[in-house]
């Protein structure tokens, strides 16, 4: 009787742990069998990323941004204000901006850093086509700069680094991202308090897999804004990761100057001027000998000369260690 009740005890064990473990157990003549039980995953055919419309809210939305592809309203998504990149309806069958809008998902997929923009999720398999990241209170670093028409050395330096540190992470080897289109308006302010800057808007960016640190390579010539754009994109001529640091050369140089470089001709003049060879002039007290040096090799008519942002990170800490003290408690330029 005992064995009896330990036989029905030790069975009732078994059944419970197999459906804990979620295992099948078929009794036959020859004694039990066991199977696994084939458990679905939780998003089938669905990445993880994927965002339901239905959860974004756009009641209080207001358009922080404008664009030919559709605009960037700042939402709502479970609580959370986020910054959405809405392409316009009437483009969502266009193929070629279904092939950029998903160059660019799967670009930001990937990036994880504190100076880069960070994607929260995306609408895909339903119209109109979204892309959503985190939203930054503080605005362009373009609005910025017309407000305080110009910043001291010590808080344009502090803004060159957090920019450096977000580029030097996007052209890390071997899976280097260009970006192809740095400027005022693509680096964000995390708060109104201007503290920390991300670069964000890789619509244009390009991922190359680089085989060689000295690659280049033959891409779209006149991508990004003409502005900013290096000599060797302006010709249609190959290029590499080098074409981010002219950008910042010029950015640097317009938070110094308190305007953009060659401010008194159209964008696609000032390209022009500088793919002849032609630089802007330095004139702020605020720009010191030693910033002026760097920018200088960052807009080397040579990209081979350009220093990396590596190597730019090195610099612009020694600067800052060198600079006066007294500039560090004079945010702003006069």
């Amino acid at each position: 009787m005992l064995s009896k009740l330990y036989h029905i005890r030790d069975g009732c064990l078994i059944r419970m742990l197999c459906v804990f473990l979620s295992i099948r157990i078929d009794d036959g003549q020859n004694g039990s069998h066991f199977e696994p039980k084939p458990v679905p995953p939780p998003l089938p055919n669905k990445c993880d990323w994927e965002v339901d419309p239905s959860e974004l809210d756009f009641s209080n939305s207001n358009i922080i941004g404008k664009g030919s592809f559709g605009e960037i309203l700042r939402a709502s998504w479970r609580g959370t204000p986020v910054a959405v990149k809405r392409i316009l309806p009437s483009l969502s069958d266009d193929r070629l901006v279904i092939q950029d809008f998903r160059h660019e998902v799967n670009l930001l997929v990937k990036l994880r850093h504190p100076n880069v923009v960070q994607f929260l999720g995306a609408v895909t398999d339903k119209k109109p086509l979204m892309l959503i990241t985190e939203y930054l209170r503080g605005g362009d670093l373009h609005q910025y700069l017309k407000e305080k028409n110009g910043l001291n050395s010590s808080a344009a330096i502090n803004f060159a680094l957090d920019i450096a540190r977000g580029m030097a992470y996007l052209h890390n080897e071997p899976n280097v991202i260009i970006h192809r289109d740095l400027k005022p308006r693509n680096v964000l302010l995390v708060n109104s308090s201007a503290d920390h800057l991300k670069v964000g808007d890789f619509g244009l960016s390009k991922l190359i897999k680089v085989q060689n640190s000295h690659d280049v390579y033959k891409m779209t010539g006149e991508t990004g804004s003409y502005r900013y754009m290096a000599p060797e994109v302006f010709k249609h001529r190959k290029y590499d990761k080098k074409v981010d640091v002219f950008s910042f050369a010029m950015i640097l140089y317009e938070m110094i100057e308190g305007e953009p470089p060659f401010s008194n001709h159209e964008p696609y003049e000032a390209a022009k001027l500088v793919a002849e060879g032609h630089r802007p002039n330095f004139r702020s007290k605020s720009f010191l000998p030693e910033l002026r040096d760097l920018t200088g090799k960052c807009w080397a008519s040579d990209m081979n000369q350009r220093p990396s942002f590596l190597e730019i990170l090195k610099r612009l800490e020694k600067i800052k260690g060198n600079a006066p003290s007294d500039s560090h408690w004079n945010i702003f330029g006069s």
